[in-house]
């Protein structure tokens, strides 16, 4: 028997810590969790997406009666940028959440589909996507999805 031992290296800021397009970027999501369609969890969630030329996107969360419809926060956005600006890379996503109204002391991370589909975008534009996860308390900032998710599954993992 081997072992791997795996390791993620994540910093903490508090939100005065951050620079200037860092807290445009975190307040942009914060904004987006307004646009949430909810009314059956009351969990919303803001996305907020910088692209390589500083424009921003954003997106939320969009729930359904049939609960396998909906689409989270960060694929809304990432699915919009990549679809209106497909030649511009995405290099930072920050995500907020709220339940009613209140914004979560603890910032919550991407779900898998969300983060296979940030993945897909760093392999799509051949760079890293930093993220931002935003609680009151703290805000989660790593390099790149790989951070969250150490064994990925990519294009090469299924060549033999």
């Amino acid at each position: 028997m081997k072992e791997m031992i795996l390791q993620s290296k994540i910093l903490v800021y508090a939100y005065e810590e951050l620079n200037e397009k860092e807290r445009e970027l975190i307040d942009a999501a914060k904004a987006a969790t307004q646009s949430s369609y909810a009314p059956y969890s009351k969990f919303c969630v803001g996305a907020a997406v910088r692209l390589a030329d500083d424009t921003i996107v954003t997106g939320s969360n969009q729930e359904n009666a049939a609960f396998p419809s909906g689409l989270c926060a960060e694929r809304t956005a990432l699915f919009y940028a990549n679809a209106s600006h497909p030649e511009t890379a995405v290099t930072d996503i920050a995500i907020a959440a709220a339940v009613h109204g209140q914004f979560l002391s603890s910032p919550i991370p991407p779900c898998g589909a969300c983060r296979q589909v940030i993945l897909g975008v760093e392999e799509r534009y051949n760079q890293p996507v930093r993220i931002m996860l935003y609680g009151t308390d703290g805000i989660y900032i790593t390099d790149s999805i790989k951070v969250l998710l150490p064994l990925q599954f990519v294009g090469n993992t299924m060549k033999q």
